[in-house]
């Protein structure tokens, strides 16, 4: 068996707990609000700016016999940049203000996720970064194909100018996951593969939570 449906079979439970969350099957169901979709723009720019920190500050982190692993990130880095302004152009889009989104904070369940993956750097390994890759691609991705016509349908043609992000992750993150899947594959290392297997579980917990909260901040308004 393959280290990469090992991590698939490792996190299964994980993986089907995060599809089951309510807010998920209630946007697959139902679409979206205007307000509800700016949210989720609003939650994702405030982790997606972090993402090519966190890749350089993994690079930082390798050693000499870490090549394969820097060149990926290398290769992560490129692909990554700008993501974070094509939020901000969909949350303008929908008429709302991007820049008060820019200068703003994220709620806690995202400071969370992003606070944990600095600190797996930090602290484990940078390789614990794969796991939270795995994550929020594959979601993403799910998200995507599951989600976005829901999404376009309830907005209306108004808003079609609104899914750069959403829709470019769907094609994008097509070829992300077969490029994970080819780099973790060339992880023979036990101790990395538990490590990677452990962080994965983490963040389908913890980018659940995103979504969890903003659930509740819908109910709640």
């Amino acid at each position: 068996m393959s280290f990469y449906q090992e991590l698939l079979d490792q996190t299964a439970q994980e993986r089907a707990d995060f599809i089951s969350i309510r807010l998920i099957s209630h946007v697959v169901e139902n679409g979206v609000s205007r307000n509800l979709y700016a949210d989720f723009l609003s939650q994702a720019y405030h982790h997606v700016r972090h993402t090519c920190p966190l890749l350089q500050a993994a690079l930082e982190r390798c050693g000499p016999q870490d090549e394969t692993y820097k060149t990926a990130l290398q290769e992560y880095i490129r692909e990554e940049e700008g993501h974070d302004e094509w939020i901000l152009d969909d949350i303008r889009a929908l008429g709302f203000d991007d820049q008060a989104v820019r200068a703003g904070q994220a709620r806690l369940a995202c400071r969370v996720m992003v606070s944990h993956a600095y600190f797996q750097l930090d602290k484990v390994s940078p390789y614990a970064l794969l796991g939270m890759v795995h994550v929020l691609e594959g979601m993403s991705m799910l998200l995507a194909d599951k989600a976005a016509k829901s999404i376009a349908e309830s907005l209306g043609d108004e808003s079609l100018q609104a899914f750069s992000y959403l829709t470019s992750h769907g094609t994008l993150d097509i070829e992300h996951v077969a490029f994970f899947e080819s780099l973790v594959n060339t992880i023979s290392d036990q101790q990395i593969q538990k490590l990677i297997i452990n962080s994965a579980k983490d963040f389908y917990r913890l980018y659940g939570d995103i979504f969890r909260d903003i659930d509740v901040n819908r109910t709640s308004s």
